[in-house]
């Protein structure tokens, strides 16, 4: 069981840490938000989860298949901007807090770059007036990735808890490869595999958010 040892940053100080989880399709991030939350909370600290947006817009009743090459294009033009504005309302949200806040962004803004061409992407970067250092470097404090499960724990792979995914093993393990790979420059990019059974996975998880923000554990 995880134990707080002490606070290396004094509270007087306030801390806003923004962290994005990340991860290719069945990575538990959903289990991940649920621990950390209630880490930091039992820290004292106020937790807000921003949502993931694509999960939302998709689940509005919009099929990413039925769209046409400049009605997708469209599409991730909003989702980014949507996106941001999302984060944008709980980043001040935390920034207004009188206590440590922690961030957790149920994906990034680059995540929607792992399925665009590098044209495509650049577009809605120009579109935007945003260049990749802005939404990648600068916005948010750490990344972390957590791998799929089918990248090394296959057995655990499953479409049955979220009904918006729909890849079999092959494609999900492609599309962990380009989502882990967006994020390569972050200063501050942790990757979570799968070496250990879950439970130290979320422990690993934890421990590496705490790192970033001055918790020591034992």
């Amino acid at each position: 069981m995880l134990q707080i040892i002490k606070m290396e940053i004094s509270n007087t100080n306030k801390i806003v840490h923004r962290v994005v989880l990340s991860g290719g399709p069945c990575a538990g991030k959903t289990q991940a938000q649920n621990a950390l939350c209630n880490f930091y909370e039992k820290l004292g600290w106020k937790v807000y989860r921003v949502p993931e947006t694509a999960t939302v817009l998709l689940g509005g009743g919009v099929k990413f298949a039925d769209l046409g090459p400049k009605e997708a294009a469209r599409f991730q033009n909003n989702l980014l901007k949507t996106m941001m504005c999302i984060e944008d309302t709980f980043f001040q949200l935390a920034q207004d807090s009188g206590q440590n806040c922690l961030v957790i962004c149920d994906r990034g803004t680059l995540c929607s770059s792992a399925y665009l061409s590098k044209d495509e992407w650049q577009n809605i970067l120009l579109q935007n007036n945003l260049t990749l250092e802005e939404i990648r470097d600068k916005r948010y404090d750490q990344i972390v990735h957590l791998v799929s499960a089918a990248e090394g724990a296959e057995q655990f792979y499953s479409l049955e808890n979220n009904k918006c995914r729909t890849e079999g093993l092959e494609l999900a393990r492609l599309m962990e490869q380009r989502a882990r790979e967006v994020w390569k420059g972050h200063p501050c990019l942790d990757i979570i595999d799968n070496s250990t059974n879950f439970p130290g996975k979320i422990d690993r998880l934890i421990r590496a958010v705490a790192g970033r923000t001055g918790v020591t554990m034992d």
